[in-house]
């Protein structure tokens, strides 16, 4: 079976990120000439890209994401000449390289944003950004009500009666995407990195970028994740149309993803023909371990990419959310691994989750995550899924950077128990899963049909192929084991040991 379509349809991207994968020259921080060190075990993991999070120099009050320079290195992470270095490598080992661009907003650092607060009330500085006077007899009061996504408002002062908004953090102000430099500049930063041989981008934030110009209060009883007037608005699309035109114009079929959250009413505008290639598929690591969400779910965002002869992009894991195995559990994790491996599109993986690595609790004071700072504490934030990897059984930092340094995060005691060299020859280990999954994946379900034709199967359980013949896939969600051999007479791979033909509780199998 051979794959139709671009490289990107039904690729298995790994997500590097990057402060916590390697350390290479020890100050505790991941970096580009670890990640490049490490690239040759990606390549026999067995993915598709690799996309790295931001490596762009930032005052780092969101780990990265708060953006000075859009178009230079963080000299703590490495230089220009690593990322291509590391992109070269990348591809001769067969990777393609997906670069993380933030644009809804940048650091308070950033020059255009030092010279708004300098400016004063009314100058053109600060028209780059969304700044508004406040409520008040002095101006005392933010615009409006709207919420910070990481907590409290999302308006902070100028102290001379303007405000600025910023979505996230008090260090992050949003750019006004309408003014024409800060058009000019995204795609600058675009072909910048598409012209050093990135194969695609990542769009954070991405339906944030437009704001309804006359800023209103949220409705009565509103909640987060409902529509919102500073997200996924219509007017966004023409900056993706103008952002795709520019993926296009490169060879080699340079992909766009948007980072979008919410159901297929929400995705499908991101893929239409002129826009972008995928939009993550957030959903999915919320739902529960019951076959009708997952049924119901996977059969409405294959409608709804279909319309654009699009597939879903599988989201297992991520920074901004807590670990697979705290989410399902450890033998719910391997089992979803499978199942979406087995799904037609592409399959996002979360650097570490290959390892069945746990969410860490974290001290307080331990914390650098700024959600828990805004939230005053009720929200620990990302963190606990962000501590580095480990590589090695030896003591911290377990391979991750040279013996006596100490990671930006701390690594808790038997994190060893988990490292990559305990794993590589352990046939049962999670590493090996997901390295024989991705590789039967190439060969057994990447390119057939796009459609998922389910099977009978007990209540508690999922079974589909893709098209009418193939491999099945069959999930046991349940707590009692079950039959295989209605599936199949051969199981080819299976997340938990199927002891007479009987799939235990809480695991897929592939069968043929």
């Amino acid at each position: 079976m051979t794959d139709t379509g671009p490289w990107w349809r039904e690729a298995v991207t790994y997500e590097v990120y990057l402060r916590s994968f390697v350390d290479a020259d020890g100050d505790g921080l991941g970096d580009l000439a670890g990640a490049r060190s490490r690239l040759p075990y990606l390549a026999d993991l067995g993915v598709d890209a690799v996309w790295l999070t931001p490596f762009y120099p930032s005052p780092d009050h969101d780990a990265g994401y708060d953006v000075s320079d859009h178009r230079e290195v963080d000299p703590r992470l490495g230089s220009l000449a690593e990322v291509d270095g590391l992109i070269d490598d990348a591809h001769r080992l067969g990777l393609r390289v997906v670069v993380d661009l933030v644009l809804n907003h940048v650091s308070s650092a950033h020059p255009w944003f030092v010279a708004a607060r300098a400016a004063g009330p009314g100058s053109p500085e600060r028209d780059r950004f969304h700044v508004r006077p406040g409520r008040g007899v002095a101006g005392e009061l933010p615009p409006n009500g709207w919420p910070s996504i990481f907590g409290g408002s999302a308006w902070a002062p100028f102290g001379d009666g303007e405000w600025y908004l910023h979505l996230f953090d008090t260090e992050q102000p949003d750019l006004r995407h309408e003014h024409p430099e800060v058009a000019a500049d995204a795609v600058a930063t675009l072909r910048f990195w598409l012209d050093r041989g990135v194969d695609g981008v990542r769009f954070d934030a991405a339906g944030s970028l437009t704001k309804d110009p006359t800023y209103p209060e949220l409705p009565a009883g509103w909640r987060p994740g409902d529509p919102a007037p500073y997200s996924d608005r219509e007017d966004v699309h023409e900056i993706y149309r103008r952002w795709a035109r520019q993926l296009a114009a490169y060879p080699g079929d340079r992909l766009g993803v948007a980072e979008t959250w919410g159901g297929p009413e929400v995705i499908e505008p991101y893929l239409r023909p002129d826009e972008l290639g995928q939009a993550f598929a957030m959903d999915p690591l919320y739902w529960p371990l019951r076959p009708e969400p997952w049924r119901a779910g996977v059969d409405a965002l294959l409608a709804a990419t279909a319309r654009h002869d699009r597939l879903p992009a599988w989201v297992y894991g991520s920074h901004d959310v807590s670990r697979a195995v705290q989410r399902w559990g450890r033998d719910g994790a391997r089992a979803m691994v499978l199942l979406m491996l087995a799904l037609p599109g592409a399959v996002y993986l979360y650097a570490g989750d290959e390892l069945g690595l746990p969410e860490v609790a974290l001290a307080d004071d331990e914390i650098r995550d700024p959600v828990f700072r805004r939230s005053g504490g009720t929200d620990r934030g990302r963190d606990g899924a962000r501590v580095p990897l480990p590589w090695t059984t030896q003591p911290v930092p377990y391979g991750f950077g040279p013996d006596g340094s100490t990671p930006w995060l701390p690594q808790p005691a038997g994190w060893g128990d988990f490292a990559v060299a305990r794993q590589v020859d352990d046939p049962a280990s999670t590493l090996a899963l997901t390295r024989a999954a991705v590789s039967l994946r190439g060969t057994h379900w990447r390119g057939r049909p796009a459609q998922v034709s389910w099977l009978e199967a007990p209540a508690d359980c999922l079974a589909f192929r893709r098209g009418t013949d193939g491999p099945s896939c069959l999930v046991n969600l349940g707590d009692t084991p079950i039959d295989v051999r209605p599936y199949g007479d051969r199981v080819l791979l299976a997340s938990a040991p199927v002891d007479g033909l009987m799939l235990p509780g809480r695991s897929t199998a592939w069968l043929c």
